[in-house]
């Protein structure tokens, strides 16, 4: 089947932006509780971060290469990077906009103060004073700019000041400008004892203190002017497969280099003049279109402790308890009850404890002979590696494959595998050129003297706290068929030789793509017979250009097609001819929607999947990612019933994707409000209290 023809795709970086722009609308929503509408914004900053720190640096480099690959949608570098940069504007104007004109005065009518520079009482501006000197002076290293003096590295994302000075210092120099870094241990905004805020929350910006007392870092010169400056850096990681010996050696020595990759953004502050823009834009060897001006703080990040630190529930969202499953409920060896069927977790609804407890159980278990276990991403202070490292240490046969290049996750990643080899747990980096996305765990274990296979699998990480914030399914498992694939993949990851034909699993970067595509064809067929067919799929992402090519032939024979797609798409849906019964959908709210859900309506004989792979290139073809099949019907009916069919009814948190690849709110038209992650919360989770 030939690819979409270019005008039926959409760009993939304005598809990113798209989303951030549905996040963005969350901070918006006055029907979000306002401390989640403020953790929202800085979501949002965040997310616009690492945009710019990989995704623009990509495009960066290719314009630098004078790089003539177009995108799939036909864009050429310098076309798609024009259009970034004219969006990322509107975008950040509109984040400011909001901040500054509806969440901080709504949290001043809650009692919870940002106070401003220009409206300190004296009490406040003594006491603010007192902690530049004690807190802050110390610390800061001033640094004047002159020929012994030059431009000082400035790491990625800091915050940092450019400061315009008149006069001459003590040695006679007057180079006119000084740069001060604010060290990365200092929090940006500092609490205010609450008689000296007048509130029971009153805050200060670290920018405010110290643009009040800059000039006692230059006695004797007159400071014409303070502005804060932040410049986002190409964060991409360069590691050559093919020439590295060793890949943990060689990523330890480029981890501290991405601090100082190429500049790609230079933020200031709106009242920044001109001369220094221009003078910091020729510093980091950028153009007037990599400016942003921002009317407040330039690290807007760093706000996010601030919702953990206000004690008012009122403001955030509703406390639960995640539930636990009515078998692991009642009873603690979670061996016995894998044996009497499958068991389903729907995370964070239904607690992640279960997926911990099948580690350590297996780790504690004198019947236990081996575990294997992917890493991914999985935190700094993980029990499951702890327990994993017990497991070794007891004698115990541990394998652990551990993917070293998850992005951002690089150093936990060889923290953990450094202390898995010293208690002699075998480490392996999985495939050279393939990243492991794939989330598989294998317990081997002695019954009535054979050897009986346990496994978990799963859409999303082993990482205890994304697990209350992401949508996930996992299953745990001793199907003999499943486990038996899985037992296979372990071995082929971490041994040599051609890939075995698996049984029940769809494996990247062999059978999962042309299985998917073969399944939706079938669809297609069926619907041409005259015979029940229906697709529905759920992920993070959708471009591969043979699946919607694939996508587009089934609408076309009539199969009617429903995809909640998170993140970018593109995908084009509703256009005649080519797309009318293909609807995607986006969900964006309380939790990041992270399942990835294929169904096949199959005349009838419904086929579900879950998976750890969204339909990408990368994923079908550079990753070694699973699709695991949900074998009993119960179990079937519960994936559908809780994560496909909310998702389609939702009409408060679901965009519809229009086929110019905006977005709109779907409408209620009169129905009943229905929220997907409420009703499952209300389902499965319990209130705190």
């Amino acid at each position: 089947m030939s690819p979409p023809v270019p005008d039926t795709l959409l760009n993939r970086e304005l598809g990113i932006l798209e989303f951030q722009r549905r996040v963005l609308a969350q901070a918006e929503d006055p029907r979000v509780p306002l401390l989640e509408r403020l953790r929202f914004l800085c979501i949002f900053a965040s997310n616009l971060d690492e945009f710019f720190e990989v995704r623009v640096a990509g495009l960066k480099e290719q314009i630098r290469a004078s790089s003539t690959q177009r995108s799939p949608d036909g864009m050429t570098p310098r076309q798609q990077f024009r259009a970034v940069a004219e969006t990322a504007h509107a975008l950040v104007a509109r984040q400011y906009a909001l901040f500054n004109e509806a969440i901080i005065p709504a949290l001043a009518e809650q009692g919870i103060h940002f106070i401003r520079r220009t409206r300190w009482s004296e009490a406040q501006a003594a006491w603010i004073r007192d902690y530049f000197f004690r807190e802050l002076m110390p610390v800061l290293t001033p640094v004047g700019l002159d020929p012994s003096h030059p431009f000082p590295r400035v790491l990625n994302k800091s915050l940092n000041f450019a400061v315009e000075l008149s006069g001459r210092d003590a040695f006679g120099r007057n180079s006119g400008a000084a740069v001060v870094q604010a060290p990365r241990a200092l929090p940006r905004v500092i609490r205010m004892p609450e008689e000296i805020a007048g509130c029971e929350y009153g805050f200060v910006f670290l920018s405010s203190i110290l643009h009040a007392h800059v000039g006692e870092l230059f006695t004797g010169m007159a400071v014409q002017g303070c502005y804060q400056f932040r410049v986002t850096r190409n964060s991409d990681l360069f590691v050559d497969d093919e020439e590295t010996k060793n890949l943990r050696q060689a990523l330890q020595g480029e981890l501290p280099q991405r601090n100082f990759g190429a500049a790609v953004r230079l933020e200031v502050a709106d009242n920044c003049s001109p001369a220094m823009a221009a003078f910091l834009l020729e510093q980091f060897e950028l153009d007037a279109e990599d400016l942003y001006q921002e009317r407040g703080p330039v690290n807007l990040v760093r706000l996010m402790q601030v919702p953990d630190w206000v004690d008012r529930p009122d403001l955030k969202f509703a406390p639960f308890l995640p539930s636990l499953p009515a078998r692991l409920a009642k009873d603690e060896d979670i061996f016995a009850q894998i044996r009497k069927g499958d068991i389903l977790l729907h995370h964070p609804f239904e607690s992640f404890q279960p997926v911990i407890d099948f580690i350590e159980q297996a780790a504690a278990d004198p019947h236990v002979v081996a575990i294997r276990q992917t890493v991914y991403r999985t935190g700094t202070d993980s029990q499951l590696m702890q327990a994993l490292i017990r497991a070794a240490q007891s004698g115990k046969e541990v394998t652990v494959v551990v993917e070293l290049l998850a992005r951002f996750d690089e150093e936990a990643n060889i923290n953990w595998a450094a202390k898995l080899e010293e208690v002699g747990a075998h480490v392996v980096y999985g495939v050279v050129g393939h990243k492991t996305h794939a989330k598989l765990a294998l317990v081997i274990r002695r019954e009535e003297g054979a050897l009986k296979r346990y496994a978990h699998l799963g859409t999303g990480n082993y990482h205890a706290r994304t697990a209350r914030l992401y949508t996930d399914f996992g299953l745990l498992t001793c199907d003999d068929a499943v486990t038996a694939d899985v037992g296979s993949l372990f071995t082929q990851i971490t041994g040599l030789g051609k890939a075995g034909k698996l049984k029940r699993l769809w494996q990247s970067p062999f059978t999962l793509h042309s299985e998917v595509v073969a399944a939706i064809k079938h669809e297609a067929e069926l619907a041409a017979a005259g015979k029940p067919a229906a697709i529905i799929a759920k992920m993070n992402a959708l471009l591969e250009p043979q699946v919607i090519a694939a996508l587009y032939a089934a609408s076309q024979a009539g199969v009617k097609i429903d995809l909640v797609v998170r993140g970018v798409c593109a995908l084009r849906p509703g256009i005649p001819g080519l797309s009318e019964h293909i609807r995607v959908r986006s969900v964006v709210g309380r939790f990041l929607e992270h399942t990835r859900i294929f169904y096949f309506r199959n005349g009838g004989d419904e086929k579900v999947y879950l998976s750890s792979a969204d339909w990408m290139d990368r994923n079908f073809f550079r990753r070694i990612e699973t699709g695991f099949p949900i074998l009993n019907p119960k179990l079937r009916k519960r994936v559908i019933a809780e994560g496909l069919k909310p998702y389609l009814r939702d009409n408060v948190q679901a965009w519809e994707m229009q086929p110019d690849g905006s977005y709109r709110r779907r409408a209620k038209r009169g129905a009943k409000a229905y929220c997907a992650q409420s009703e499952l919360l209300a389902l499965l989770g319990k209130p705190k209290k």
